[in-house]
Formats: C-alpha cells, structure tokens, sequence
C-alpha cells in the first residue's frame, strides 16, 4: 500500500465523521439587523420627488432610499402634531390613551411617557440591543425643581397639561426622567421642538451648557412659518443653523462605536423642516418651495450622510433603515399657489388636521436581502406598528410587549401579505381632538371641519346636516364627497369599530 494511501484511510474515518457530525448541527443563526428609525418634523408626502415627481423640491438621498427598499403609500402618523405621534411611535399606543389626550408637550413640560411603560427602547434593550436618541425629543424631561418647589411634584399631572416655570427649575441637576428611563441608553437631545424655548441640548439627562442665555424670539409675525421662533432662555453658544448638523455629527458618532457583535437601535427624530425654516448658506435658494423646500433639501442630504457613514463602517448590509415623518406639513394653500408646489401632494389639509393631508406621511424601509429593493405597498399602516414589528424581527413573543395599538408589517416587508394582518382599522387624532377611523377605502371622521390648522377648523352641524364625514378614499382621494348621510350603515359600523378600539 502506498504510503500516502495509508495515511488518508487513517485520518479519513475521523474527517467524515466530524464533517457527519456537523451536518447535525443547528446552522448559526443571523445576527440580529441593526434598527435604523429616521423621523422628520413636519414633513409633508409630498415632499419627497419619489412620491410627488412634479414638485418643487428634490429628495436625491431619499429617492435612492426608495429604490433600495419598500415605499408605502398609505402610512399615516397616529396624530397630526408632534407629541402625541412620538408618544405612539415609541410606545404602540395610540396618543389619546395617554396623560394628554389632546395637544403637545413644551420645552419645560414633564415626561408623558409613563414610568413602567415599555418602549421599542426597552423591548430592544432586553434583546441585547444597544439603543441611542439622538434628536428632537419633545417628550417631556423631569426637570428637577429647586429646593423651594419640590412640594409641586405631588400635584397630579404637574408639568404635563402645564409646563414648569423654568425659573422653579435647577438646571445645574440631571433630568429624573427622560430617555435613559424609557429604555435608551445613549441620549442627545433638544427638550421640545426648534421654536420651543429653552434652546439648549441635553446629553444623557445633562445639561452640555446651561441655559442661561436669552432671546426675543424672531419674526413673531410668520406665526408657524419662515424663520420663526418663540422668546425664552437659551444656551449662550446655541446656534439655530447648527442643530441638523449637530443631530447628524452626534448620530454619526454613535453609529462609529458599534460593532457587528452588538445590534443596536438608533431613533434619529429631526427638528426639521418645522420651524425655524434656517437651511444653511449652501441649501439656500436651491429649491423651488422657498426656504421651506430649501430646508426639506437639507433634510434629505442629512439622511444621505447617515446612509453614507452606514456604508462606510460596513453595517448597511445588516441595518434595517426606516423613514418617515411625525405628521402632515404646515402648508397652507396660498403656499401651494404661490410656489406651485404641493407639500401634501393631492391629499386635503395640512398638519393638525383630521384630513388626510394632516396625516398621511412618507414612509420607506430598506432592508437588504429581505426587503425588495424598489418595491412598493398600498398596505394601510400607522406609525404606531414599530412596536410589534421589531419584537416579531427579533423573535420575542413575552405579553409584556404586546400593546392595544401596534401590528406587525412585517409579512408586508417580506412580501407575503398586501396588509397589516390582525389589524383592525387604523385610527387617527386631530390637534384639536378629532377622531378620524380608517378601515379599507372608507373613512369616518367624528365633526365637521378640519380638526387642525386649516380653516374652519371646526363648524358647528345645521338642522338636518351631517354631524360628522365619511369618505371613500378609492373614489375621492382628496376628501370632497361627503357621504355621511348616504351611507348610515358605514358610519355605524365605523362608529361601533371605534369604540371597540377606544374601550381596549
């Protein structure tokens, strides 16, 4: 026998058995896909070309988005203000169940979210994940009171349906309560939105500069447009040009310290395009929507650079990627004639309304591998649904995670279903607390009027006229048909829905 020979007939027993021995063995399970959760502020659909072509402003970074992954047509925000739909997004809940059912929070009000409430922060947290806000806030802070005011903190809802007087406040003192209590182990933060007194920032419940700085305010007259902002205290070197900058070099910095041993989960919610409408020098004038348009512009090169730096460290491959906005645009209709552009696309309203305008939002997923690049979906899906999607993505199926309010997308995503399965309607909250229910292509709103910002907010029903709206939106996308009195069935049915949904 052949030397060689008799050394392979030795060693070749022992090879197949172990090559046997490793067929039996579990395939190594995928790593856990980073979460990636972009929110712009005020950010109309169509203000993104990808969902408005004919519009004056381009989105390159977010057009590409769109191409790489899922581009939803039917997404809506659970309100058509900012709290209330950050409250939804980070909880699964539907705002109204909350501490306030109706409007927002300001920059000296306290933490709505509850103190045993969890979050996708904290549900992802449990699951190893490394989870990080780095943005606008406008969820209340438990500011600390001075010594001479401690005694407030017994009153109920104390800084919620009112805010704190900021000179009551230690501002040299960590906030109690904030993003590090509802599950998010790095924060950098601006209190409430960018026209919202203080102006300062807030890393990991301090102060990186204490307010005591002030401003007039600035051109009190455009009320919630141009560069507008209100009088307050404000940090000495705070500067309203570098905020988006600022919230794209801190979440950039958070993306470098991560590794592909450790998911993580960063929620990235913007301070933009809402007021203060301040692109910088080189997005000025590079519109055709004025500094509003120039401002949406400066949001989609903010999101390249994130995208960019994805790339760069090599986590793109693994990162589940998701933008969208917290409501409609504050676009009233002068605006649409004097630029010729449609912030809401062909949808009636604006931000704050019960219309659909109010919102209906731009939402795109990327993820690699799973997700079909330029694919779309016409699914019906609320903001609210980040809740139950992650936790089904990372397999965790605990009651203490499941919510009355969230639905996972995920069949969407993958493409097995052409709808949220389970879900039974979506629901949506005026700023001014109309209801509006969505089930299929028709649609109840509980008043007449807009239930926001665009006039008449509210009318009073005549004798014998219809109290509330019903539309049907295969038939009358723009909301113009009033069908409430043709169609008693539907309006009773949609009414017992809602109330089901209100009595969970």
């Amino acid at each position: 026998m052949h030397p060689s020979f008799k050394y392979f007939f030795f060693l070749g027993g022992p090879l197949v058995a172990f090559a046997l021995w490793g067929l039996k063995q579990p395939l190594q399970k995928t790593a856990p896909p980073n979460i990636v959760y972009i929110l712009a502020d005020d950010l109309g659909y169509g203000d993104l070309s990808v969902y408005n072509p004919d519009g004056g402003i381009k989105t390159p970074n977010l057009d590409k988005l769109a191409s790489q992954g899922m581009r939803f047509t039917d997404a809506h925000s659970p309100s058509g203000v900012c709290t209330p739909t950050r409250y939804g997004i980070l909880t699964g809940r539907y705002p109204w169940r909350s501490r306030l059912p109706v409007g927002v929070l300001r920059g000296y009000s306290r933490t709505l979210i509850e103190a045993d409430r969890p979050t996708v922060a904290s549900m992802l947290k449990s699951r190893g994940y490394s989870t990080a806000v780095v943005g606008k806030w406008h969820l209340g802070l438990d500011w600390v009171p001075t010594a001479a005011h401690r005694d407030s903190l017994q009153k109920r809802d104390y800084g919620i349906h009112n805010e704190m007087l900021p000179d009551q406040i230690d501002f040299t003192q960590k906030v109690s309560q904030g993003p590090g209590t509802v599950g998010f182990d790095y924060s950098y933060v601006l209190p409430a939105s960018l026209d919202m007194p203080p102006y300062c920032y807030l890393e990991n419940h301090q102060l990186t500069e204490l307010p005591s700085g002030h401003t007039k305010g600035n051109k009190p007259e455009a009320g919630y447009a141009g560069a507008f902002w209100r009088e307050g205290a404000m940090s000495p070197s705070f500067d309203f040009f570098g905020v988006l900058p600022r919230f794209v070099e801190k979440a950039t910095d958070f993306l470098k310290k991560q590794s592909k041993q450790k998911p993580f989960f960063l929620y990235i919610p913007f301070a933009a395009p809402h007021t203060p409408w301040m692109p910088t020098p080189e997005y000025t004038s590079k519109s055709r929507a004025g500094e509003y348009g120039d401002f949406v512009q400066q949001v989609d090169a903010s999101v390249g650079e994130i995208l960019a730096k994805l790339d760069q460290l090599g986590l793109a491959e693994n990162t589940i990627v998701i933008f969208t906005s917290d409501n409609g645009p504050y676009w009233r209709e002068d605006y649409v004639q004097r630029f010729n552009h449609q912030a809401a696309a062909e949808f009636r309203g604006m931000k704050g309304d019960a219309f659909e305008g109010g919102h209906r939002v731009p939402f795109i997923v990327r993820w690699p591998g799973k997700v079909a690049a330029g694919s779309s979906s016409a699914a019906t899906t609320c903001l609210t649904n980040l809740v139950a999607t992650s936790a089904e993505i990372v397999g965790l199926k605990s009651s203490k995670f499941k919510v009355e309010d969230s639905y996972s997308i995920l069949p969407v995503l993958l493409g097995k279903s052409a709808q949220v399965p389970n879900q039974p309607a979506v629901v949506h909250s005026s700023s001014i607390g109309f209801f509006a229910i969505r089930k299929g292509d028709w649609k109840l709103i509980e008043g007449l009027g807009s239930g926001g910002f665009t006039q008449p907010k509210e009318i009073a029903p005549k004798p014998g006229e219809a109290p509330g709206q019903l539309y049907n939106l295969k038939e009358d996308v723009g909301e113009t048909r009033n069908l409430y009195n043709q169609e008693p069935g539907k309006v009773k049915e949609l009414r017992k829905l809602l109330s089901e949904i209100k009595g969970r």
